[in-house]
């Protein structure tokens, strides 16, 4: 559901955005857009208040947590190097671009804010179709590899929207360690972004 709402979402605006007309509303978003990454961010830390017993799982874990998200920057980032290379954009663009780590608002807005609008849309698309690409996948992944590489592939939306797929497709484990990766990456983004740019 969350994929249809999120391709319904980008279509109306790109609908909206080439018919040339003005709305109040949608003006006044546009303008606030350091508010609207503000809020994101608050909602983020709700999300995290709301998962009890994290910080005691923690300890169990070790090392363990760590592991998974950094694998998931270090694969992302350099992801993001080849691809800016294979298409003629800068490297540090690529890998700015991937370090929104399927966190498509935050990344777009954060990267046009940057970059400009064209680098912006460019970090939001690719970065709302690993999030789509999450939800087709982690089945298919969860049979044929390993549990761990289902969060691999959602990256920081394994908390959040793509999570419901985890708890369907994985053990509680997984999900554990899912919620935890998303944690990590979620917090990382702004920075990664920031920095790699």
């Amino acid at each position: 559901m969350m994929a249809v709402l999120a391709i319904t979402a980008l279509i109306l605006g790109m609908i909206y955005g080439a018919s040339g007309m003005e709305n109040v509303f949608v003006s006044m978003i546009c303008s606030h857009t350091d508010l609207i990454l503000s809020i994101l961010m608050f909602s983020v830390g709700i999300s995290i208040g709301l998962k009890r017993g994290i910080l005691q799982n923690i300890k169990t874990y070790h090392f363990k947590i760590l592991m998974i998200p950094a694998a998931v920057v270090t694969a992302s980032v350099l992801g993001g190097a080849v691809c800016g290379l294979i298409s003629g954009y800068p490297v540090n663009q690529g890998v700015s671009v991937a370090s929104g780590l399927g966190w498509y608002s935050l990344a777009g807005i954060t990267i046009g804010n940057l970059a400009g609008e064209q680098l912006g849309s460019i970090a939001f698309l690719s970065n709302l179709l690993r999030e789509l690409f999450s939800f087709f996948s982690i089945p298919f992944l969860s049979k044929r590899f390993n549990y761990y590489s289902c969060i691999a592939v959602a990256g920081a939306t394994s908390e959040d929207t793509t999570l419901p797929m985890m708890i369907k497709y994985t053990d509680e484990e997984t999900v554990l360690l899912s919620v935890l990766n998303g944690v990590i990456c979620s917090a990382l983004v702004p920075f990664l972004i920031s920095f790699c740019y």
